[in-house]
């Protein structure tokens, strides 16, 4: 097991030219040694800091920013590509109103579900939000589980295009006459090393790999090995943290009752009306989401009730599977089987030095 429910401290320092806040250090959960990784170096740049609560989907993120808020005058960044979709709240999870006037919130409800949002976008948008948060004297907290996202924040790919609507409005054209799979092996034969680390049904990816070779004429993996060489400087001092209940049994448990309470809420009406505006369809971003596609199939008969319930369930674990995997390969972020321990680690990141 990766994460132990005792959350032993262990520290692994690795010096290099360019240190990459998401890939350097190793420590597990002890607010006592934030000095042992570079990330959670106190900030002595003048660079603004910005702290991190990542963690698999239903592991308690947002109940710990919001209990955060009562002891630091924080902003919340969502890091969540399901949450920046307007009128998907059930199937979501997204906060509650009451949860909302906690503390200001961003990157939530700003795009209709017919359009994209890119993770090249999110960087975009969280790094202003970053430096608007601190310019108003208050502590931006990035929240969620969208990994890719956090990848394309700290470590920015400037070489990389900009998204292009209509090439991939194309590419999903394709996709619904002859499927991701086929497309996966087109990606294959211009770029073999994006390919092989990808899924074959690995969607929005594949997409973005294939326009990027639209857009540049080269590989996604090259553009991207350049970058490597010569990473850019980030403009904000990153705390990385996780929130990572144990034993996984438990976090199965939570996912499954919060998929049966989101039924439970109205999610079969919420996604009676998305289908009812006509804009939509399946193959969508939006209604591509976890639990949204499951439900989707269910109300084109193509599944019954229990099996919507057994299917959105499980496809939230396998979710939560790939959050943890991804974490458990980024071993410069502290992770906690609490929240209070978290919270304090967080507090004692930003106290000031003298």
């Amino acid at each position: 097991m990766f994460f132990h429910r005792s959350l032993v401290c262990l520290t692994q320092t690795k010096t290099a030219k360019n240190l990459n806040p998401f890939k350097a250090g190793f420590t597990f959960g002890n607010p006592d040694i934030i000095r042992a990784s570079p990330a959670s170096q106190p900030n002595t740049m003048s660079k603004p800091n910005a702290l991190f609560i990542l963690g698999p989907t239903a592991s308690g993120k947002t109940a710990a920013a919001l209990a955060l808020a009562h002891d630091l005058p924080i902003e919340i960044i969502s890091i969540d590509s399901a949450l920046v979709f307007k009128g998907m709240d059930i199937g979501t999870a997204k906060p509650s109103a009451e949860e909302l006037a906690v503390a200001p919130h961003h990157l939530i409800d700003i795009i209709e579900p017919t359009a994209a949002y890119s993770a090249a976008q999110f960087a975009e948008d969280a790094t202003r939000l970053i430096a608007e948060i601190d310019a108003r004297g208050r502590i931006p907290v990035l929240v969620g589980g969208t990994m890719l996202y956090v990848k394309s924040l700290l470590e920015p790919l400037s070489k990389l295009p900009q998204g292009d609507v209509e090439f991939r409005a194309h590419i999903d054209q394709r996709a619904s006459q002859i499927g991701w799979p086929a497309l996966h092996e087109e990606l294959a034969r211009i770029d073999a090393i994006t390919a092989a680390r990808l899924y074959p049904n690995d969607a929005q990816r594949i997409s973005r790999a294939l326009e990027i070779f639209h857009l540049s004429g080269r590989p996604m993996s090259q553009l991207i090995a350049e970058q490597n060489d010569a990473p850019p400087e980030l403009p904000f001092t990153p705390h990385l943290t996780a929130l990572i209940p144990e034993p996984r049994a438990m976090l199965h448990e939570r996912i499954n009752a919060r998929f049966i309470k989101m039924l439970a809420d109205g999610f079969l009406d919420e996604m009676h009306a998305l289908r009812a505006r006509g804009d939509l369809d399946a193959s969508m971003t939006a209604m591509r989401c976890v639990g949204y596609r499951q439900a989707w199939a269910h109300l084109d008969g193509l599944c019954s009730y229990a099996e919507l319930v057994e299917k959105g369930q499980a496809a939230t674990r396998q979710l939560a599977k790939r959050q943890l995997t991804w974490l458990r390969s980024s071993p410069n972020v502290h992770a906690f089987g609490d929240s209070a321990s978290l919270i304090e680690f967080l507090k004692h990141a930003v106290k000031p030095t003298n």
